[in-house]
C-alpha cells in the first residue's frame, strides 16, 4: 500500500471468503483524515465482515488496511491503538455504571487515576451523558447505551472511531441525534468516522459515501454528487435491487 496522503483510514484490494462463499472481493477505498463517511448496504453486503477485518478479528492475505499510515498486517499494535469501535451487538456490562463501564475499558488501555478519569469526563461530556455518570447501564435506554459505548469508545482518543450499524433497535429521534453527535466528533475534533448502515435516512448530503453491495463496492464519493437528481434511496437501490 503506497498511502493516501492525509488518509485516517485506508482499505485497499480487501478480500475475503468464508469457504466458497466470497463475501468481499476487491474493497478499496479510503476516508481522509477528520471525514465522515457511510459505509451503506444492505443487510448481507459485506459490512460486517469488512469491519472484522479492519479490527483483526479475522485477517486475510488478500489486500490492506492502514490506519493513520499504520499497517494493521505489520503493525497491528499501532494500528488498533488508533481505533475506537462500536460493534452492532451491544457490548455494556449492564450491571455496572456508566462511569465504571468506561473505567474498565481505560484500565484496558493503560488508563488509571486522574488521566483516565478526566478522559473519562470528557468523552461523558462529549456525549451528553455527564449527568447520566453514575446510573447503572441496565436503566438506561437504548439511544443513552449506544452514548455510553461511543463515550467508552472515545476514551483512549483514538484517531478512527469504526461503527457498524450503531443505531440499530433505535426509534427515529435517537437515530438522528446519534448520527449529529458522530458528524460533530469528526467536525469539531478531528475525528475520522466510518459509520455502516443500511438505512439511507442516516446518509447527510455531504458525508462520504461508499456503497457496498455482495462483497463490492458499486459507489464511492460524496454522497449529493452520487445521488445526482435521484433521491439517495432510489439510487441506492437502481444499485443493489434492495429493499430499504
Amino acid at each position: 500500500m503506497t498511502g493516501q496522503e492525509g488518509a485516517g483510514l485506508e482499505v485497499s484490494g480487501l478480500g475475503f471468503s468464508y469457504g466458497a462463499r466470497r463475501a468481499l472481493n476487491d474493497v478499496s477505498f479510503a476516508v481522509t483524515q477528520g471525514a465522515f463517511c457511510a459505509l451503506l448496504g444492505p443487510n448481507g453486503a459485506g459490512k460486517s465482515t469488512l469491519f472484522a477485518l479492519m479490527t483483526r478479528l479475522f485477517t486475510t492475505p488478500e489486500g490492506q488496511v492502514a490506519v493513520m499510515g499504520h499497517d494493521m498486517a505489520r503493525a497491528p499494535r499501532q494500528a488498533l491503538a488508533r481505533i475506537g469501535v462500536v460493534f452492532q451487538q451491544p457490548t455494556l456490562d449492564l450491571d455496572l455504571s456508566v462511569r465504571r463501564n468506561l473505567r474498565y475499558f481505560a484500565a484496558l488501555h493503560g488508563l488509571a487515576g486522574r488521566e483516565a478519569e478526566r478522559r473519562i469526563d470528557a468523552a461523558l461530556e462529549r456525549m451528553g451523558m455527564a449527568q447520566r455518570a453514575d446510573e447503572i447501564a441496565r436503566d438506561l435506554n437504548g439511544g443513552h447505551r449506544r452514548r455510553t459505548e461511543i463515550a467508552r469508545a472515545l476514551v483512549h482518543r483514538p484517531a478512527v472511531l469504526l461503527l457498524d450499524e450503531p443505531t440499530v433497535g433505535l426509534d427515529a429521534e435517537a437515530r438522528r441525534a446519534i448520527t449529529a453527535h458522530v458528524h460533530g466528533l469528526c467536525a469539531e475534533d478531528g475525528l475520522t468516522a466510518l459509520w455502516a448502515t443500511h438505512l439511507t435516512d442516516e446518509v447527510w448530503p455531504d458525508d462520504r459515501l461508499v456503497i457496498l453491495h455482495r462483497g463490492e463496492v458499486r459507489a464511492d464519493g460524496i454522497a449529493r454528487e452520487i445521488i445526482g437528481d435521484q433521491s439517495l434511496t432510489d439510487r441506492f437501490l437502481d444499485l443493489t435491487g434492495a429493499s430499504t
